[in-house]
């Protein structure tokens, strides 16, 4: 199978490329290459690649800098999402994209599901609710919803995200700040590649998947598991939401259900397990 992945050198395209290279024939586009917020340049790569999936890994991630740059987040995680949706209906391929739990405004109790209403709180949530439904111009379209991604970028590139900050600090001795009330599933990016890669193979039926490690926890908990696999005794300061001032509004309760993941054959593995096995990938990182 040819598998075009644009956003191929971000950390979570690179984790998508070392999986689909070995089964398939990949074509990978980064940001030099394929400019997504052009539809005319869109469409000319892809009838290029004449691919049979695409998957998009581009996103304009920075929460609290959409709201000062909107048209930037709106392109980059909307009308992009657009052109390649419509380039993967033109040449009959699947369609992979990727959400976030930040559609969803957070005052929920237990796991979100696929079913549950979303409800954006700011500018970045907004424009990747968008992006979900511009997915759908694609006949076999599967919009993925991972959050609090993980993991190291091929190449040699260092670890990013949130995780990689607490790992960073714990180990240098260091106070981590988390949040005690802001609870996730977090997702390792290769778990999040591999179950990718078993959709597509297995044609499992297109639609809308919560994309996560298996349970939840706050943010205190996720740093005080980092801290018992690193083998060190954390110094953390617990902080709660109310006491920051943050350009735009987090979501409190974001864990997310893989009940219709699992329903599709798809095992995600437990975010303990997840985090067990980036430490021992990061043990002599730190």
């Amino acid at each position: 199978m040819r598998v075009a992945v644009v956003g191929a050198r971000g950390q979570l395209g690179t984790a998508i490329v070392r999986e689909f290279e070995p089964r398939h024939d990949v074509v990978a586009f980064a940001r030099d290459t394929l400019d997504i917020s052009d539809d005319a340049a869109v469409a000319a790569a892809m009838a290029r690649a004449q691919p049979q999936a695409i998957i998009n890994c581009a996103a304009y991630n920075d929460v609290d800098g959409a709201e000062d740059h909107p048209v930037e987040a709106l392109n980059a995680n909307a009308f992009a999402v657009r052109a390649l949706a419509r380039a993967a209906a033109e040449h009959g391929a699947a369609f992979v994209h990727y959400s976030t739990d930040f559609v969803f405004d957070g005052t929920a109790s237990e796991p979100y599901t696929e079913t549950d209403s979303p409800n954006p709180r700011g500018t970045y949530a907004a424009s990747k609710l968008l992006g979900e439904w511009f997915a759908a111009d694609a006949p076999r379209a599967y919009v993925l919803r991972v959050e609090s991604l993980f993991g190291r970028a091929a190449g040699g590139a260092p670890a990013k995200g949130s995780v990689a900050s607490i790992v960073k600090t714990l180990a240098a001795g260091g106070e981590a700040r988390v949040f005690e009330d802001r609870t996730v599933s977090p997702t390792y990016i290769i778990d999040a590649a591999t179950a990718t890669r078993q959709l597509i193979e297995k044609a499992s039926a297109p639609g809308l998947y919560h994309c996560v490690n298996d349970g939840h926890c706050t943010w205190l908990e996720l740093a005080r598991e980092l801290a018992r696999q690193m083998g060190i005794e954390p110094r953390l300061a617990p902080v709660r939401m109310a006491e920051l001032t943050l350009r735009a509004p987090r979501p409190l309760y974001c864990a997310l259900s893989i009940a219709k993941l699992a329903a599709a054959g798809i095992v995600m593995p437990t975010w303990q397990d997840a985090v067990a096995r980036f430490i021992d990938v990061e043990r002599n990182k730190y």
